[in-house]
């Protein structure tokens, strides 16, 4: 029940993030590109392919899929880390996070998101069998992910991948003083990166109060409230947001539950808000579910990349977070972003239904009248994950 349920929710999803991708978008698109359905378009384009990989993974064995997860997880990490050499990365808002593949532009810190997840689930799942050798070069490589995304920079999306990490670590039942010593190094190192770049510490400062600053480091917050604030109780209606001409910058990516804020109103947030409930819920009882603990980490990774990053853009739309770049998923205009959200869908989905699929019983044909079902609690044991990693 819990996959169909979270099928037919994250459809509900990709429709009402299309809905405002079209609304958020319109008029700037018809003004720098003489045409109001150019993002529109270019997002259907990327939930098609999106959709492409969803499919595939719902219907690939989970075991299968963990096969091949730690080559994506360091064929995209070498993109990235492609990314930060002078004059190959692009260069969009003072951080280098985009290629160009062609004609074709992809951020690889967001397509390397729900490979994390396979890969760390799958070595904190077996932590304890894993020689030392092992364990030290796939923290090794976690850590390197986590580096190169902060050097791009990229502060937001480093530390969701951190948290992502640490908390799966945490349901894997690692000892608490490991966990502990990294939770306060991943602090320092985030210290240090707000102390070392000054923009960094001016979006805090200007989160604190961003009306000392309204026309500088505080406008975005400052249209962005606005927007929330005109909302009102029922919203101006579908279309109808003034914030989106031209006010607030960024509105149909980063910005764009301001404008849905604004447009539905208080009771459409609390619509919005309980949709991402019962998304949490149903993630969380799949992985209650999981009778093996890889797929159980790997639905907690999957519901804190959406939940999670939904919830952190929700805070930074109405003032509760410092402001980050991080996209609102099956919402923001983006394609790295909606291929990486159908993929992390897709598992969480295929984990659903590999834990409520029925266990296989053994015939006993040792009865004398004929074959009759065996004790159901001896099931068929479970064939291994490949040992790669190991």
């Amino acid at each position: 029940m819990e996959a169909r349920v979270l099928r037919w929710l994250t459809f509900v999803w990709l429709f009402i993030g299309l809905a405002m991708v079209f609304s958020a978008s319109y008029v700037i698109a018809d003004a720098d590109h003489g045409d109001g359905l150019y993002y529109f378009k270019l997002q259907i384009f990327w939930i098609l392919v999106g959709l492409v990989g969803f499919n595939l993974l719902v219907h690939t064995p989970i075991r299968f899929i963990l096969g091949f997860a730690d080559w994506f997880l360091l064929g995209i990490l070498a993109m990235i880390l492609v990314t930060l050499i002078p004059g190959v990365g692009i260069l969009v808002n003072g951080s280098s996070r985009w290629l160009f593949i062609g004609p074709i532009p992809l951020q690889p810190s967001e397509l390397i998101k729900p490979f994390l997840v396979l890969q760390s689930a799958r070595i904190f799942a077996q932590w304890d069998r894993l020689r030392w050798a092992t364990r030290i070069t796939w923290l090794g490589v976690f850590g390197l992910v986590v580096a190169s995304i902060l050097l791009q920079p990229n502060l937001s999306t480093a530390a969701l991948c951190g948290t992502m990490l640490w908390l799966i670590a945490l349901g894997a039942g690692l000892p608490y003083i490991q966990l502990g010593a990294t939770a306060f190094a991943g602090f320092l190192v985030a210290a240090l990166s707000v102390s070392l770049r000054s923009y960094q510490l001016k979006r805090i400062l200007s989160f604190l109060n961003a009306w000392a600053d309204p026309h500088g480091n505080g406008y975005q917050l400052i249209q962005s409230l606005l927007a929330v604030a005109s909302g009102g109780l029922m919203g101006t209606g579908f279309g109808l947001s003034q914030q989106k001409l031209f006010y607030l910058p960024i509105q149909y990516t980063d910005f764009i539950f301001a404008v849905y804020a604004e447009e539905f109103g208080f009771i459409g947030c609390l619509v919005l808000l309980f949709l991402l409930a019962i998304y949490a819920t149903l993630a969380l009882r799949v992985a209650l579910k999981a009778r093996n603990s890889v797929h159980r980490l790997v639905a907690i990774g999957i519901m804190v990349l959406l939940i999670g990053q939904s919830l952190l853009n929700i805070g930074v739309a109405t003032g509760v977070l410092p402001t980050t770049g991080l996209p609102f998923p099956f919402m923001s205009y983006g394609g790295s972003s909606m291929i990486s959200s159908l993929l992390s869908a897709g598992l969480l989905i295929r984990v659903a239904r590999e834990s409520s699929e029925a266990k296989v019983v053994q015939l006993d044909d040792r009865r004398s009248s004929g074959s009759r079902v065996g004790n159901s609690r001896s099931p068929n044991p479970v064939r291994p994950y490949p040992r790669r990693a190991t």
